[in-house]
């Protein structure tokens, strides 16, 4: 699978990863027989039609998507992006990772794929179900720096995480839950279910500009990667 050359690269031999999805521009090398086609995560394009909500709510999910090209053949590929740093999840089944298409790198292609609403990210989130639920996490995403959706990945494999600054692994699963800023927040392993709190009013939160205002709120069993930063990838 992917095996660490520094901090900032990664490599994998792709025949043996049975195909690699990474972001446009991350690959810097290969060697060997490979060949490089658009890729499509599924759900990206899975709400642009209906009414005008839904065709909102299909274009905020569309912006989740991050372009990605699919690596397949007998060789060995270099993957990095804009100098930031790495890290390796090995995939186990029944497991599954959420993380933010910008803080995606690459991931083995037989990993199940797909767009999901950050309100369903473990059933939490306050704001409600179906699409108006959905909206109202836009609106906390614009507070947060966090998307309206995000990518979930499951099954058998590994993905790449970058993050600015370095990453922070922490276990969750004890009496309290671990408390994240959203800006800092890279993904989740395992079964972590997320939730979006503040202790102020919409009215007060609105033009603060995020800050400590809104808490992501993390339970359940796995793990959560938060990135030495609050900076956006």
């Amino acid at each position: 699978m992917f095996e660490k050359v520094n901090g900032k690269v990664v490599k994998v031999n792709v025949g043996m990863a049975g195909g690699v999805a990474a972001r446009t521009g991350a690959m810097l090398f290969y060697t060997g027989d490979v060949s490089f086609a658009p890729h499509q995560i599924p759900g990206g394009q899975g709400m642009g039609g209906g009414g005008g909500l839904m065709r909102v709510a299909g274009r905020m999910m569309a912006g989740e998507h991050e372009r990605t090209m699919l690596a397949q053949g007998t060789g060995e590929v270099h993957y990095g992006f804009a100098g930031l740093e790495v890290h390796v999840v090995q995939m186990q089944p029944g497991a599954t990772l959420r993380v933010e298409a910008s803080r995606l790198l690459a991931n083995t292609a037989g990993l199940q794929s797909s767009i999901v609403s950050v309100m369903s990210s473990g059933g939490g989130g306050g704001g409600g179900g179906g699409l108006m639920g959905a909206l109202r996490g836009a609106a906390t995403g614009a507070l947060t720096g966090q998307g309206m959706f995000t990518t979930q990945l499951s099954g058998q494999g590994a993905a790449v995480l970058l993050a600015h600054g370095g990453f922070l692994e922490l276990p969750v699963g004890g009496p309290n839950p671990i408390v994240v800023d959203p800006q800092a927040f890279v993904a989740a392993y395992g079964n972590v279910q997320t939730e979006l709190k503040t202790a102020l009013s919409w009215r007060d939160a609105v033009g603060r500009g995020s800050g400590e205002a809104m808490q992501l709120h993390c339970v359940g069993q796995g793990v959560v990667y938060v990135q030495a930063s609050e900076e956006k990838l």
